[in-house]
């Protein structure tokens, strides 16, 4: 049933993206922003943002248990559904890639990077880049939100419950808004260790969903990669996974100059392509493992 219950969530959960509406980082923002006050001097402090989520995750565990000691499992699917509709999401991007994408057929790139800007890291919002490093920047921010917002609910939510989903979105959650900054790194670190793991599945799953071949010839430099950020580990496997050069904007331009203007729109419809067929590979992966018995 569970696998019906995330079914059911990810088809509402799409349209209401394609909508954007119901963005779930508004309800992490407000979350926090209520319960994230700290003394003065402990703004680097943990523990206020784990209490804040830990305390919910642990009441859903054991609500989940008593239901199923009770034999009511049943009971906890609409609340499951619920907080699965906020746990997933990432709306906005639709209408953002579209507008880059025009302004990048146009040849307007400073368009292009007023309309993505405000989706990049703010590290980057302000920096000159050049097209194929503003690009590649655009391309690495799509690729994280919807990991992040999609691929790593699923495998926790498939691991351990919904108790688990929440916890691991949270933590992801509070590295990017958290209200104290001078925890936010550290938050960071927490997040990298519950992504590491779907992460690099999902790496190995562009090699399903993808060109398998090229995939081969860069899962080496990323699998297991202890070492490796997250979002180098799904950049460099998509890199490979993808045909025609759709994370490699330098040799595309070099190879089809007369192409350029089609690349933008046509790379992120690449990137989007592979992370729709990844997560279709999930969801079969998902059906196998309860006709199994085994989740």
């Amino acid at each position: 049933m569970s696998l019906v219950v995330f079914l059911i969530a990810y088809v509402l959960r799409r349209r209401l993206d394609r909508n954007d509406h119901w963005c779930g980082d508004a309800f992490w923002r407000s979350w926090f922003h209520r319960w994230g006050r700290v003394a003065a001097g402990r703004e680097a402090s943990l523990w206020p943002g784990l209490l804040v989520i830990g305390l919910p995750a642990l009441v859903l565990a054991g609500v989940e248990v008593f239901t199923v000691g009770e034999g009511m499992r049943w009971a906890l699917y609409p609340l499951e559904l619920l907080l699965l509709l906020m746990l997933l999401g990432a709306p906005g991007w639709r209408a953002v890639l579209r507008t880059y994408s025009d302004a990048w057929q146009r040849g307007d790139m400073q368009a292009a990077w007023h309309h993505i800007q405000e989706r990049l890291p703010a590290a980057e919002r302000g920096a000159a880049l050049s097209p194929e490093s503003m690009h590649l920047s655009v391309s690495r921010a799509l690729m994280i939100s919807v990991f992040e917002r999609f691929f790593l609910v699923v495998f926790w939510y498939a691991v351990g419950g919904i108790a688990l989903a929440f916890l691991a979105r949270g933590l992801v959650a509070l590295a990017g808004q958290w209200p104290q900054m001078a925890a936010r790194a550290r938050f960071r670190k927490l997040a990298q260790v519950v992504e590491w793991v779907p992460a690099r599945l999902l790496s190995c799953t562009f090699g399903i969903a993808g060109d398998l071949a090229g995939w081969g010839r860069e899962i080496r430099s990323v699998f297991p990669g202890v070492g490796k950020a997250t979002p180098d580990v799904l950049m460099i496997s998509a890199n490979g996974s993808l045909t025609g050069y759709a994370l490699d904007p330098a040799r595309f331009a070099e190879l089809h100059p007369e192409e350029w203007p089609a690349f933008g729109g046509r790379s992120l419809s690449a990137i989007r392509d592979l992370l729709n067929r990844s997560m279709l590979v999930w969801i079969c992966a998902f059906a196998l493992l309860v006709i199994a018995g085994i989740l």
